[in-house]
């Protein structure tokens, strides 16, 4: 299927279905001698798992990672890194009726419109189980980028505004405000039982990019990040800086501070922090369809970090992409 890869010099073509064998991804263009973790790489997936959550889907994976390529003794060999977590907790049987139905927003009318054929189960490569491939290459991105730090935090879920923006907060459902927790699982809690859903709005920090990255043209930094997260199901607006603020402030009020920009200007990182406002909106599945599959609530406490490696991803591409510009001659 075509539409499965991303990036340039550091690419990542993922694989499977939602009710498959296995989901995986492999990463090309790693470079050599990069010393892994597998308990890095265990910790950030198990930050997306479900079933980690009360307030999420109750499907229930490990999503152990089976690494089938291109690392040796703990080091990258610089060639194709095979990954792949299998599927152990499906039942396919709650999705029978989608066999002849169709779910407004989500993919399965269009992706039988497009191919003609499908896989009707858990959404096939529709589904969000499918961000878990994403998070493995973002785990090796993020080993380019040791000094570059990415943080994400809900400042908004369904009708609750956090009232701080820290992102080193404790919550455990990844909110920017700790002090909402209970208020927030309380909500999520309701709305499972319900088979009701919601929306909201994610911040994103990335502490010291390096400068020169993204092109001037086409290949903006501002428009390679939209296009990563923009691929995230459900995320359906993207704004750097000010954001929205920007169609509101003279040119004289924002030109008086680069920061305002939020790291990017021109398309360029010019090395300060880049913040980025995310919009999701809430879950399709609802009423007796989400009471008898198993649905989130609500994805945002789970696409955190689906959405810090696609983040990863973007900046390491164009970081190697820099670094092919300075070409060192041989001696």
């Amino acid at each position: 299927m075509r539409g499965s890869s991303f990036g340039k010099l550091l690419t990542i073509s993922t694989f499977g279905e939602s009710h498959g064998e296995a989901l995986g991804v492999v990463i090309d263009g790693m470079p050599a001698g990069i010393d892994i973790s597998f308990e890095d790489l265990n910790i950030e997936l198990d930050r997306r798992r479900p079933g980690r959550l009360k307030v999420s889907t109750s499907r229930n994976e490990n999503d152990s990672p089976t690494i089938l390529s291109g690392i040796f003794e703990n080091k990258t060999l610089g060639t194709p890194i095979a990954v792949i977590v299998k599927n152990s907790n499906q039942k396919s049987s709650d999705y029978d009726q989608l066999k002849s139905e169709y779910r407004a927003g989500h993919a399965d009318k269009t992706t039988e419109l497009k191919y003609g054929h499908r896989d009707h189960r858990g959404g096939g490569r529709a589904s969000g189980r499918e961000t878990l491939s994403r998070v493995i290459g973002g785990y090796f991105a993020s080993l380019i980028l040791p000094n570059v730090i990415f943080s994400s935090g809900i400042s908004k879920l369904g009708p609750i505004n956090c009232n701080k923006k820290n992102f080193n907060s404790t919550s455990s459902l990844g909110l920017l405000d700790e002090s909402f927790d209970t208020k927030v699982e309380e909500l999520l809690l309701s709305y499972k039982e319900k088979g009701e859903s919601c929306g909201g709005e994610v911040l994103v920090k990335i502490q010291n990019p390096p400068k020169g990255l993204g092109e001037p043209v086409f290949d903006k930094l501002k428009a390679d990040l939209g296009k990563s997260l923009l691929s995230i199901g459900s995320c359906m607006g993207v704004s750097f800086g000010r954001g929205q603020d920007f169609a509101h402030l003279l040119g004289s009020d924002i030109s008086k501070d680069s920061k305002n920009f939020g790291g990017i200007e021109g398309g360029i990182s010019n090395g300060g922090d880049i913040f980025i406002q995310l919009v999701f909106k809430a879950p399709s599945t609802v009423g007796d369809k989400a009471k008898e599959g198993r649905h989130d609530p609500c994805i945002l406490p789970r696409v955190l970090p689906v959405i810090e490696s696609m983040c990863k991803l973007t900046i390491a591409d164009h970081f190697l992409r820099q670094n092919a510009y300075q070409i060192k001659k041989p001696d």
